[in-house]
């Protein structure tokens, strides 16, 4: 078992990592769904078996495909499959619309596409209905996999021990499309060895096991479904558990039935966790060793209730970005006041710099914008050259565009997104930490805050506020609470209490939603 501290020696490739995986733990369960369990031996047949099929197709290194579909076990198989072919994966978001799914499938000019006939109802294809795709050759959707690999050769075709042979670290694995929350997506391009050494690093500072029951919700089109999802599996030996849509009593179903040990998510997961256990007397989670979270503030009360009411031992939290991969995590034991707080250290070989509008240095414990240096960060934005070199410095310095500051053990603070921050007086308000001190009200399940236009302030802020169940209190009540624990600049001018907040697939609060709501 690799320890961190080592010097860790990962697969060159993604597809690699799959075929180590399938020579180290043949006989071990690598995929669980629908009652059938693969083991990684069966895993790397059926992805050579698929490569075949590609090959036949005449896909060829540096082609782009396309998969738009929830998270199955054919798309793991699908994706490997084109890696192995040399491929370049495009993951698309099951949520996108076909205007913006059109767009993707045009600027990547993907060749192929793999996506659903039916899924919650919607025929994936009909929503292209009118789009101009000049260079996708064929759609094949996932209900016709078989059919699909059956066009190959096989699994024992020489076609794709050739084609293996050529698979290298330096090759683009994916191009994933960041939200476009500011202006039009841009395609992030990462290549192998960036993958399998980040999140083989990671895994290691979370404690993924071989022999581990990975449940992923997180969706497989997100780095947090797909590389730190099904990639990770393959690097620690783990056994992936895919669930297409979160809900929260298959959640917790699959926990008891396949008695999961690790599980990622935001922390609204784990919210609704800790609902289920209280409204159902069936709720078994004893199995859960670990929980991963990101994304979003932990309150310092959820990461305790997880630890002694849900009896995870690890609950861990981490920063990361579709630019690099995981940048930090905090490590395995870190109290939960750590946990709720920071978002950890750097995983190895990763630098990290809090520098101010000039981009000078900023000391410990001030806050500033977070620059990241290392093997991680991205090769660039396609077909996007200047506002690549925006974004990466000529010395090789990721602009986050996050705001945060370091403490005296190295432990990153994420104050806010630059763009989420809003001027009340000519304070700087930072939501996150806002949302942090509001979530300490024993009567409020999940907080959001965005600023509001003021003609006197500037701004002020409002909160959205999700209640804990069978809770009563006025918003007014709530603000006198605030009053008492925050800077008077930091309460909201007004709260909202509401039955959920608007989330994207990966969790995280779309507070663009929220603004648009409020009128702001």
């Amino acid at each position: 078992m690799a320890i961190e501290g080592e010097e860790d020696v990962w697969p060159e490739t993604i597809v690699a990592a799959a075929a180590a995986a399938a020579e180290r733990w043949p006989v071990a369960p690598a995929l669980i769904e629908n009652g059938v369990t693969k083991t990684f031996a069966e895993l790397w047949r059926e992805t050579r078996a698929a490569a075949s099929a590609f090959l036949a197709r005449g896909v060829k290194p540096g082609d782009r495909v396309a998969i738009w579909a929830p998270n199955i076990g054919a798309w793991i198989l699908a994706a490997l499959g084109a890696q192995a072919c040399g491929a370049v994966l495009i993951p698309l978001n099951t949520r996108y619309k076909g205007e913006e799914t059109g767009e993707i499938l045009r600027r990547a000019r993907v060749i192929m596409l793999f996506t659903m006939r039916d899924f919650l109802g919607t025929d994936y294809r009909a929503l292209l209905n009118g789009q101009s795709l000049p260079d996708l050759r064929e759609t094949v959707t996932f209900e016709d996999w078989e059919a699909f690999v059956a066009s190959g050769n096989g699994a024992d075709d020489r076609a794709v021990d050739a084609a293996l042979t050529d698979r290298h670290g330096d090759e683009l694995s994916d191009i994933i499309f960041t939200s476009g929350t500011t202006g039009a997506p841009k395609g992030v391009m990462t290549v192998h060895a960036q993958v399998t050494r980040i999140f083989g690093d990671w895994a290691v500072r979370v404690d993924l096991r071989e022999g581990d029951r990975h449940l992923i919700v997180n969706p497989f089109s997100h780095t947090f479904g797909y590389k730190a999802g099904w990639v990770a599996c393959l690097l620690r030996g783990a056994a992936v558990v895919p669930q297409a849509v979160f809900d929260e009593a298959e959640t917790a179903r699959l926990i008891r039935a396949h008695k999961i040990t690790f599980i990622p998510g935001p922390p609204a997961i784990y919210q609704s966790l800790l609902l289920a256990r209280q409204n159902s007397e069936t709720a078994d989670f004893s199995s859960l060793r670990v929980a991963v979270t990101g994304g979003a503030p932990v309150p310092e009360v959820l990461v305790e209730r997880m630890r002694g009411e849900l009896g995870m031992r690890n609950v861990v939290n981490g920063y990361g970005m579709t630019e690099h991969g995981v940048i930090t995590m905090t490590r395995q034991g870190d109290a939960p006041e750590v946990v709720a707080t920071t978002c950890g250290f750097p995983l190895p070989g990763v630098e990290l710099r809090i520098v101010d509008d000039e981009g000078w240095d900023r000391p410990v414990g001030a806050t500033g914008e977070i620059l990241v240096r290392s093997h991680g960060v991205m090769r660039g934005y396609l077909d996007d050259p200047e506002a690549t070199a925006r974004a990466v410095d000529g010395d090789g310095w990721l602009h986050t565009g996050d705001i945060g500051a370091l403490d005296d053990n190295g432990y990153l603070k994420i104050t806010d997104r630059k763009k989420d921050m809003f001027i009340s007086g000519g304070f700087n308000c930072y939501p996150a930490e806002i949302e942090a001190l509001l979530s300490r009200h024993p009567a409020v399940e999940m907080a959001a805050v965005i600023g509001m236009p003021d003609e006197r302030m500037g701004e002020v802020g409002k909160a959205f506020i999700v209640l804990r169940p069978g809770i009563r209190i006025s918003p007014e009540e709530i603000r006198a609470w605030a009053r008492d624990f925050m800077s008077n600049y930091k309460v909201p001018r007004s709260i909202e209490i509401v039955a959920s907040l608007p989330r994207n697939a990966a969790g995280k609060v779309l507070r663009a939603v929220l603004r648009g709501e409020a009128g702001g």
